[in-house]
């Protein structure tokens, strides 16, 4: 490996940890308002799933995955498992109340 290459991949690698780092913040903060939405539906005796908020959110990340040319077949995984999660700790703030 040239000087020129490891010095390119240090740079690529340096953004992608940025990045890595923003991403997770962003789902920190992601998590702290669903954290609230959970408590306001636990508190007004709604259900943890809203199947039809589920539906539309997905059919525009999927829009916004195929504008910005990210797997269709990616974003719905990583979708499904951000708004599994999300259920889940509704359903444990639900269960507490």
């Amino acid at each position: 490996m040239t000087h020129d290459t490891a010095e390119q991949l240090a740079s690529y690698r340096k953004t992608i940890d940025n990045l890595d780092s923003a991403l997770l913040h962003i789902l920190a903060e992601r998590f702290r308002c669903t954290e609230l939405v959970g408590h306001l539906k636990a508190e007004q005796a709604l259900p943890a799933i809203d199947n039809e908020r589920e539906r539309r959110q997905l059919d525009r990340l999927m829009s916004i995955a195929s504008d910005v040319g990210l797997s269709g077949h990616f974003v719905e995984g990583l979708v499904t498992m951000i708004v599994g999660a999300v259920v889940e700790r509704h359903r444990e703030i639900a269960a507490k109340k």
